[in-house]
């Protein structure tokens, strides 16, 4: 919903015959044709990759520049984390309140200053208050983008769309610390944190063309605005109550956000932990982890390439097929021993980098088409709330259990957890995510915000 604000920038912005104002059911076939998407996705791709240059290059700088003590090494996770659990659902309000193109360059602006600031943080005590509130400009940003990138195509290109987006996130985990090590080679780990700051001042002038982009809403939900109008603009409070009323009567993506908790905090208990278990197993090895991650990485964009041929794909067997395959990963991981070589290890993790391109891409296609327009911040706001909450307690609860139970252990049990996960929602996809009934966002809108 938009605020009055939003709406008087908005009828300023559109003036007689510009394209803008048409809406997304008129944009080309091809998606690459969209000119709207094409920029923002440009401008998501920048800002993706300088994120992972500049994270390699933090851990350098305050690991071996600074000689920090671990636990200050673990706090930063933490401090990353945190603003996503205070403000994800206050910023996917605001992302369907306010303009959304704004938002995300007011974003990429502060994101620079902030990033300049860490680059001269002579601290960890200046570097960690300032990476948390880069962090929460993320928190911002992500909402935003997820909501326009509903706006600018059309449903057909909904599933393409969703998994360009992860297959240029997946790229950048791969190549992101690949390039970044190269110039840690030659530079020192200030230049990556510059190329980062460099990257998002691209990613804005990539939007910057976008903020004449006059949005528009569906006829059903637009009908509720005029009523509700009517009766005195809402506040932001209201609104951000309303986010989380849409959440608890839609039961797709409702089912979807709770789902996805289960499987990331099993997963997020040993993501962390990789060198602890071969620390153990393969103490001589240290390119064992490399290999690992690679392999992880390059198995995620190889499905996402297959998947991006596909108009659409079931959502039990994409969000339980993705849990399975990472679940049969995790317990094979368990199995490895002093002897086992290093062409399993990789085929493990293509297996377990096949599971999660597979569940990240159905997720956010899930949420994007299941959603009304007009609650995709919001929606998007809470899942990034839920998810940074699992983000901070997972790895603390599997570094307990790795303590007690031994990393091998550890890693069958959850394991064998995710992969019944994913068997579950394969089993039960007709009772989580209605397979088999279709209905139209603007029906679903028009049947919730007859319930609130």
């Amino acid at each position: 919903m938009t605020g009055n604000s939003s709406r008087n920038d908005l009828s300023d912005s559109s003036k007689p015959g510009d394209s803008s104002g048409e809406s997304a059911a008129k944009a080309p076939k091809s998606l690459w044709m969209n000119l709207r998407f094409v920029r923002l996705f440009i401008a998501y791709a920048l800002a993706t990759f300088g994120d992972w240059f500049d994270t390699l290059a933090v851990q350098v700088m305050v690991a071996y520049r600074w000689g920090a003590d671990p636990l200050i090494i673990a706090l930063i996770p933490v401090f990353m984390a945190v603003p996503g659990i205070l403000f994800g659902s206050v910023a996917g309000a605001l992302a369907d309140r306010l303009y959304k193109v704004k938002i995300m360059l007011l974003c990429d602006g502060i994101t620079v200053a902030l990033t300049v600031g860490i680059l001269l943080a002579p601290s960890p005590a200046w570097l960690l208050p300032l990476l948390a509130l880069r962090a929460m400009m993320s928190v911002f940003h992500v909402p935003a983008q997820q909501a326009l990138t509903r706006q600018i195509v059309t449903e057909e290109q909904l599933f393409q769309a969703s998994s360009l987006n992860g297959f240029v996130n997946q790229c950048a985990k791969i190549a992101g610390p690949l390039l970044g090590a190269v110039v840690l080679t030659f530079f020192s780990p200030q230049i990556c944190i510059l190329i980062n700051a460099f990257a998002r001042l691209l990613s804005g002038a990539f939007l910057w063309p976008l903020r004449r982009f006059s949005e528009k809403k569906e006829a059903g939900v637009a009908v509720e605005h005029d009523e509700q109008n009517q009766k005195g603009a809402e506040t932001f409070f209201t609104q951000w109550q309303q986010g989380w009323k849409y959440l608890r009567h839609n039961r797709t993506v409702r089912n979807t956000i709770v789902f996805g908790c289960l499987g990331l905090m099993s997963i997020l208990m040993i993501e962390y932990q990789f060198a602890t278990l071969f620390r153990e197993i393969k103490p001589g090895n240290e390119s064992m982890l490399g290999w690992l991650g690679s392999s992880v990485g390059a198995g995620a964009v190889v499905i996402i390439l297959l998947l991006n041929r596909l108009p659409r794909i079931g959502y039990g067997w994409g969000l339980g097929g993705g849990y399975f395959l990472i679940g049969a990963g995790i317990a094979s991981l368990g199995l490895i021993g002093p002897d086992t070589s290093t062409a399993w290890v990789i085929v493990v993790g293509l297996c377990t980098g096949l599971g999660n391109g597979l569940f990240m891409v159905t997720m956010n296609y899930l949420l994007q088409k299941e959603t009304s327009p007009d609650y995709i911040g919001r929606v998007f706001g809470i899942q990034n709330s839920l998810f940074s909450v699992v983000l901070v307690v997972a790895p603390l609860t599997g570094g307990a259990i790795i303590r007690f139970a031994g990393p091998s252990s550890t890693f069958q049990m959850i394991g064998l957890a995710t992969l019944a996960i994913g068997l579950g929602g394969m089993m039960f996809q007709r009772m989580l995510w209605n397979v088999g009934r279709t209905c139209t966002s603007t029906d679903k809108a028009s049947a919730v915000s007859q319930r609130m």
